[in-house]
């Protein structure tokens, strides 16, 4: 994956190659965390837990509903 190139815009803004973007598995909406390390730039993919999304989907798999709100609680 040696040699992609993009250029920093006006703004600030970057397009990540999208072979780089396929391979990482980055779609719309994913969230990036950037670090400096000896003089580069890093990036993160930023995971973010949903507390919704992470129960979604769980009806219909028998788990009741105080299950549901501790793990929606954290608990």
């Amino acid at each position: 994956m040696m040699g992609m190139k993009s250029r920093v815009a006006e703004r600030g803004q970057v397009t990540i190659p999208k072979r780089l973007r396929d391979k990482l598995g980055m779609k719309p909406g994913t969230v990036l965390e950037f670090s400096e390390e000896m003089g580069r730039l890093v990036a993160i993919k930023s995971e973010t837990v949903d507390p919704v999304t992470d129960v979604y989907g769980c009806l219909g798999k028998k788990i009741d509903t105080d299950t549901i709100i501790a793990q929606l609680r954290g608990r």
